[in-house]
C-alpha cells in the first residue's frame, strides 16, 4: 500500500517537461555565474555577503536538473552520436568563454567546462550499456562496471572536467535508477556531498513528466557559450 501511495503522490507532482526543468537550470545557472563573476569578488559587507549566498543556493539546482536531462536524453535522441558531437562540438566553443569567465585570460588548461563533462559522462554510460547488453555472469558485469567507473573519475578529474568524478558517479546513478527516480535523489545526493544544496535540483527532477516539451535547440546550444562569452568579456572589461 505503501508503495502505491509513493507512485501516486509522484505523479500528482509530475508537472514539468524537460524544457521547462531545462530553463529552469538556465536561470540557475545565469544567475551562479553572474554571483561568481561580478558579485562575490565584490562582497564588501554583510548584505552583499548575505546576497551572495543565496544566489550561490539557487545556483546548486542547475547541475542536477542538467545530468538528469542528459541521461534523459541519451535515452530518447534518435542518433547517439550527433548527440555526442553537439557536446563535443560547444565544448570546444564554450573553452574560450569558460576561460574567460572562470579566470580572467584566455586560455587556462586546468578547469574545463560542463559540456565536456557531460560528454565524457555520456561515454561511461554508453560504455556500460553496451556492457550490459552484453551476455556475461553478473559479477563480471558488476567488476567491469565498477573499473569503468574508476577510470571515468579517475579521467574526469585529471582532466580537470567541472565537477569532476561527482559528475560522473551522478550521471550514473541517474542511469542505474531511471525507472525509480526517487533513488536518485538521495544516491545524487550522496555523488555531490560537496554541494548540499545540489538536493534542491535532485529534488526538482522529480516533478519531470517524461514529455520534452517546446523547445529552441539552437537556444538550448548557444546559451551557455554566449553567457559565458558575455560575463567573461564584462569580467575582463572590469578588470575582477
Amino acid at each position: 500500500r505503501w508503495c502505491m501511495e509513493k507512485k501516486k503522490l509522484l505523479k500528482k507532482i509530475q508537472v514539468m517537461s524537460g524544457a521547462k526543468l531545462k530553463y529552469i537550470a538556465f536561470a540557475s545557472m545565469f544567475i551562479d555565474h553572474v554571483n561568481k563573476a561580478i558579485l562575490y569578488p565584490n562582497i564588501n559587507g554583510r548584505t552583499s555577503l548575505v546576497i551572495s549566498d543565496l544566489f550561490d543556493i539557487i545556483g546548486r539546482i542547475a547541475f542536477p536538473i542538467f545530468m538528469f536531462l542528459l541521461v534523459e536524453g541519451y535515452f530518447k535522441t534518435k542518433n547517439r552520436w550527433k548527440y555526442l558531437g553537439y557536446l563535443v562540438v560547444f565544448g570546444i566553443i564554450s573553452e574560450i568563454p569558460f576561460d574567460m569567465f572562470t579566470s580572467g585570460t584566455y586560455y587556462s588548461p586546468h578547469w574545463n567546462n560542463i559540456m565536456f563533462t557531460l560528454a565524457f559522462t555520456m561515454v561511461t554510460i554508453w560504455i556500460i550499456d553496451f556492457l550490459k547488453a552484453k551476455k556475461m555472469p553478473r559479477i563480471v558485469f558488476y567488476l567491469l562496471t565498477f573499473l569503468v567507473l574508476l577510470v571515468a573519475c579517475y579521467g574526469a578529474s585529471a582532466l580537470g572536467l567541472d565537477y569532476e568524478y561527482h559528475a560522473i558517479l551522478a550521471g550514473y546513478f541517474f542511469y542505474v535508477f531511471r525507472e525509480k527516480r526517487i533513488y536518485t535523489v538521495l544516491f545524487g545526493f550522496l555523488s555531490m556531498y560537496k554541494e548540499p544544496w545540489a538536493l534542491l535540483g535532485f529534488g526538482l527532477n522529480l516533478t519531470y513528466n517524461g514529455e520534452r516539451g517546446k523547445q529552441n535547440k539552437f537556444l538550448n546550444y548557444c546559451f551557455y557559450p554566449g553567457h559565458l562569452l558575455l560575463l567573461g568579456a564584462l569580467r575582463m572589461y572590469l578588470k575582477i
